[in-house]
């Protein structure tokens, strides 16, 4: 955003002002009659238009000088643009998705069923953060990044959509899924970097363990937000919430329990106001001086007095 503000580096000047208004107050009380200038060419056969321009050209010539002097004091009091210029930037956050896609995650205890529900909801938060680079990462037995951190969303979500059951190896890695989402922001740039892991499950695969997941989480300052999702099932809810707990304590994010749809998008709904965009505002100012234009105002004024008394000596000469 751009602002324009005039100042004055000799306000003083403004007394000045004083000197044109006694040229007005003398013109006005002592400027003599110009009827004898209309009698006198009506003797010397003027006719009647240029004489009625001429008396319209010599009553002028006394403003001229006093419009002069005006822009003469605005000069003195040298006007000063001040320019201001706000530059405002957004520091993205760089954010991974890991989602769970096991079996367990096709339970219709959410609607139409638990990855479903899981997908639509995180859909909505990527449309939320357009100045974000979001990646996904999947997991189950094993892991993979669907999608690298990326601020083209168009790809993230059309990448969301083929996410499905049964595309890796089934089972529970949350370690090799949080270490895989972690490895994917190891070269991020961003002062702020984000894991979303959601899971309905215990670790129960993979290679890598959990605090070995969570050590390296913490080296590179990733922050990790656990969300637990399902309903107890035979009075059991089959989330290992411990770890869930261990995780985000571990790492500064926070442990929700998601038990419906609502509740799902409640919890992204948080963590979306949680990450809350860095914007930085750079102040530009810029003073010019603008007296010059007023000046030679001033300057234009005076040399057309002159010129039109000039002119108006001559014809009567």
């Amino acid at each position: 955003m751009m602002i324009l503000t005039i100042t004055f580096g000799n306000p003083w000047a403004w007394g000045l002002l004083i000197f044109p208004l006694i040229m007005l107050l003398f013109h006005l009380l002592y400027a003599q009659n110009k009827t004898s200038f209309t009698n006198f060419s009506h003797h010397i056969g003027i006719n009647s238009r240029q004489v009625s321009i001429k008396i319209l050209l010599r009553k002028a010539m006394p403003y001229f000088n006093m419009v002069a002097a005006v822009f003469l004091v605005v000069a003195i009091a040298r006007p000063q643009g001040d320019f201001s210029k706000e530059i405002s930037f957004t520091n993205g956050i760089d954010i991974i998705l890991a989602m769970d896609i096991s079996t367990s995650m096709l339970e219709r205890d959410f609607s139409p069923n638990r990855l479903e529900a899981s997908k639509k909801v995180a859909a909505e938060f990527i449309e939320q953060r357009p100045n974000d680079r979001i990646g996904v990462v999947i997991f189950s037995g094993e892991s993979f990044t669907q999608t690298p951190p990326t601020i083209d969303h168009s790809i993230v979500l059309k990448q969301l959509k083929t996410i499905q059951n049964g595309i890796i190896e089934d089972g529970t890695a949350i370690g090799m899924g949080l270490a895989t989402s972690v490895r994917s922001l190891k070269n991020s740039t961003s002062k702020s970097k984000v894991v979303i892991l959601l899971t309905d499950g215990v670790n129960t695969a993979g290679t890598i363990d959990p605090n070995t997941a969570i050590e390296l989480a913490k080296a590179l300052n990733v922050k990790v937000y656990c969300i637990g999702v399902g309903t107890p099932k035979g009075g059991i809810l089959g989330i290992d919430e411990p770890l869930m707990q261990r995780i985000a304590k571990r790492t500064g994010g926070i442990y929700f329990r998601a038990g419906s749809n609502q509740k799902l998008k409640e919890i992204y709904n948080q963590i979306n106001q949680l990450e809350t965009k860095e914007i930085e505002v750079n102040a530009v100012h810029r003073k010019t001086e603008q007296f010059l234009p007023w000046a030679i105002a001033a300057l234009i004024l005076l040399i057309v007095g002159w010129a039109t008394r000039y002119a108006i000596s001559k014809s009567i000469n």
